[in-house]
């Protein structure tokens, strides 16, 4: 349940219901006033503001309630980790300082620990403002102008310079004139009680590290988040917009080479950082390619030995470009073959740099030869996907709207790409979605020579359909533009081909053993 896009766990919850019968599934982790919350927005989401506001209502109450359990919890005994060292000897009062503060770093830190998913690392941004910033808007479209005001008015208590937020607060003035005073409506008690509660223990603790040193404060109420500017009240969040990139995003640069073809940019493929390309590779190169992968492919390369990571409908098989290399060497593949492999992922890479304009050397971060294989007599009514949605640099989270930048994901990597082989399979089309995980703006069908790149962030989230029947194979690339996180076996791999490129080298001289497993 915290990972719904894991379609292999849901054929086996599945599985489970048949054989036990009917069953009731229970997230023992999930917390009733995150659930809520995300039913709200849900219910936002489709405009039905009455549901909308009942859940988020709900959600608050719930809120305030497990913040006051979190509170008791922080005044049981406490571990002080910064003096947890042999030579730290602490007097009496110093002990019992080091417990009260501890305490209150404990209860500052429920405003985080309310605010985070269940499996999650990382708060949702701005959580108990959101609140009040979706029911200002809600109540509006309810016709409750007073509710609406004061909701606004709870919102701005933690952001007073929203600019939407001020003009939706004097709209809803504007319509009460006349009725009621909007001076008698305030912000509410429970809001109002937090905040100051929180700045104060921000202000102690902020006191207290600055004189005897340790951790600074981390958790201060998050910022917020702009709009897109409408006529009328809005709401002052629609999308979170991913963080600003530390380079200018330019794209429409030269293509290097004659053969290659543009089809698509990102406008044309409804996104950012996207472009689709044809004729990368020629018709010759994709089979001379197919011939090299059925020879040195393993099931579950890349995961592990599992043969169905993504879906247990389909049989995944991959390789990297030094085992290409060393097949070639031991002459399992032609050398030629191999080599073709290593030469063809460099002109992607090189491609890519040069399209999207990077000022900086774009290097490999990970190389894969991948195939996607329909098992036969499970294709009847699937509905799972060969790959699920996902983001490449970081952790997807579509009811938060939200893509947490951590690990386990490869937080490092920057651009990708997906150089297709073949087209004789069903199904197999590469997508990419909104935030949601749901919302399609692009559809690609694979055949020889298609190459689709793009950014590596939230910003595109992407996966592929499935596989219904034959054999699906590309080379899939991923990129980064920091060189400390270079791909070990690219390097290894470079220093065989310039080995190569010199001369016809024996073993002794290539300093490579056939048998070593590279």
């Amino acid at each position: 349940m915290a990972n719904p896009e894991h379609m292999e766990i849901q054929q086996d919850l599945e599985n489970y219901k048949t054989t036990s019968g009917k069953v009731s599934l229970i997230d023992q982790e999930a917390r009733q006033h995150m659930e809520d919350y995300s039913a709200g927005v849900r219910h936002y989401d489709k405009e039905e503001y009455e549901l909308a506001i009942e859940f988020l209502e709900r959600a608050l109450k719930g809120y305030y309630s497990e913040d006051e359990d979190c509170q008791i919890m922080c005044e049981g005994p406490q571990r002080f980790e910064e003096h947890e060292y042999l030579d730290y000897k602490a007097g009496l009062y110093e002990a019992i300082a080091d417990h009260y503060m501890q305490v209150l770093a404990c209860k500052h830190d429920c405003v985080r620990e309310l605010a985070t998913r269940s499996g999650r690392i990382s708060p949702i941004e701005n959580f108990l403002p959101l609140h009040y910033d979706y029911l200002q808007f809600a109540y509006y479209r309810v016709g409750d102008y007073i509710k609406a005001l004061e909701c606004a008015k709870s919102y701005l208590l933690f952001h007073p310079d929203d600019e939407d937020v001020l003009e939706n607060a004097g709209y809803y003035e504007g319509l009460l004139e006349g009725t009621v005073d909007p001076a008698t409506i305030k912000p509410r008690k429970e809001a109002r009680a937090l905040l100051r509660r929180h700045k104060l223990e921000s202000q102690l603790l902020q006191n207290y590290w600055n004189r005897y040193g340790a951790r600074q404060d981390e958790h201060s109420v998050p910022s917020s988040i702009s709009s897109e500017p409408e006529d009328g009240p809005r709401l002052s969040l629609t999308k979170k917009p991913m963080p600003k990139p530390d380079r200018e995003l330019k794209e429409g640069g030269p293509l290097l080479y004659s053969d290659v073809k543009f089809v698509y940019n990102s406008e044309q493929l409804n996104g950012t950082q996207r472009v689709l390309l044809d004729n990368v590779i020629s018709e010759e190169q994709c089979r001379e390619l197919h011939r090299v992968a059925s020879g040195i492919m393993l099931a579950g390369d890349g995961y592990r030995g599992k043969t169905s990571p993504h879906t247990p409908n389909e049989r995944f098989e991959g390789a990297t470009v030094l085992k290409a290399l060393k097949y070639g060497y031991e002459g399992r593949v032609p050398l030629k073959s191999a080599r073709l492999f290593y030469d063809i992922s460099e002109k992607a890479r090189r491609i890519v740099q040069s399209y999207f304009q990077l000022n900086s050397t774009l290097y490999f971060s990970y190389t894969h030869l991948v195939c996607r294989t329909a098992l036969s007599g499970q294709q009847e009514r699937r509905n799972d996907l060969s790959h699920p949605i996902h983001a490449d640099n970081c952790l997807l989270d579509p009811e938060a709207n939200e893509c947490w930048k951590e690990p386990p994901a490869y937080t490092f990597r920057d651009y990708s790409a997906l150089l297709y082989m073949n087209a004789d399979f069903e199904g197999g089309e590469f997508i990419f979605t909104e935030m949601d995980a749901k919302t399609v703006t692009a559809s690609i069908k694979p055949k020889c020579g298609r190459m689709i790149s793009f950014s590596s962030g939230g910003e595109n989230p992407h996966g592929v359909k499935a596989v219904t029947k034959g054999q699906r194979c590309a080379v899939a690339l991923w990129f980064t533009l920091d060189p400390l996180y270079r791909e070990l076996e690219r390097i290894q791999a470079d220093e065989v081909i310039a080995m190569l490129d010199q001369e016809h080298l024996g073993p002794s001289e290539m300093n490579i053993n056939p048998k070593d497993e590279l």
